[in-house]
């Protein structure tokens, strides 16, 4: 068991389990205030947990990673940090990652890790959780999964990685274990001055119903960091925990596939 500023983390997180959010990541979404306008605070609907009423009220989100000049300068990995905004420009959440040292340097993008995901007022209304598992191909059993809770310690979503030999594709599911959604990603996930896209299909994968993309932020950040940006749009009527599980894929697919230090 390592600490974190006095905060233990295990390096295999546990399913169901309530990881505070350590309180410097708090303060920077307090602080990202100042910076960009915040998306003004919805009604929450009837069975909607307490800050995905945001979500209800969107249909694409842009998440920013933030460049940390200890990762441009000495090649040393961090605690990834990122803003989400929506269509308008307008800040909607702040999310912090919680891992050790020897995680993130030796396990690398394969590291098991929990995201705290907070709202505009510093309050965690996420809590996205990734165990250890492999990651190669050749062993099907033991393929890459993300838990969604809202509130901490309530799981409403999953992310599972379904295996192929070539290409990325992942179930989403609701709270019931229930598959819901397919996401299917390019054979070839290095693309030069282009976007990324996974696509978002129903079951059945006949219907593209949005979309997780990769953005393409020019030559010199694509080849000094490993800071992304990505764009996630679903369908406005889709139901606010199924919205979440995608939000959710999205940092799922950045960990496996883009966060190669350069």
């Amino acid at each position: 068991m390592a600490t974190n500023n006095g905060y233990q983390i295990d390096l295999q997180p546990q399913k169901n389990a309530i990881h505070p959010a350590p309180p410097y990541s708090q303060g920077q979404a307090i602080a990202g205030q100042g910076q960009v306008p915040v998306m003004p605070v919805p009604q929450r609907p009837a069975g909607c947990p307490p800050g995905l009423e945001y979500l209800t009220q969107i249909d694409q989100l842009l998440v920013q990673q933030k460049v940390e000049l200890a990762e441009v300068i000495l090649g040393w990995e961090t605690n990834n940090k990122y803003i989400v905004k929506n269509s308008m420009g307008q800040q909607v959440y702040f999310v912090a990652e919680e891992n050790d040292c020897c995680n993130r340097q030796f396990c690398g993008p394969l590291r098991s890790f929990v995201l705290h995901v907070q709202d505009n007022m510093g309050q965690e209304v996420m809590t996205l959780t990734r165990p250890l598992k492999c990651g190669s191909c050749c062993f099907p059993c033991c393929l890459q999964e993300l838990e969604i809770q809202s509130p901490p310690g309530n799981p409403i979503g999953y992310v599972i990685q379904n295996w192929h030999p070539f290409i990325p594709k992942y179930t989403i599911q609701n709270e019931k274990k229930e598959a819901v959604l397919k996401i299917v990603g390019p054979c070839c996930s290095c693309k030069c001055c282009a976007d990324v896209t996974f696509d978002v299909l129903s079951m059945d994968e006949s219907t593209k119903v949005g979309r997780i993309a990769k953005q393409w932020t020019g030559l010199v950040r694509e080849a000094f960091t490993d800071a992304d940006n990505f764009g996630i749009s679903f369908p406005m009527d889709l139901d606010v925990k199924i919205k979440a599980a995608l939000f959710g894929a999205c940092f799922l697919i950045d960990f496996m596939f883009f966060e190669q230090n350069k």
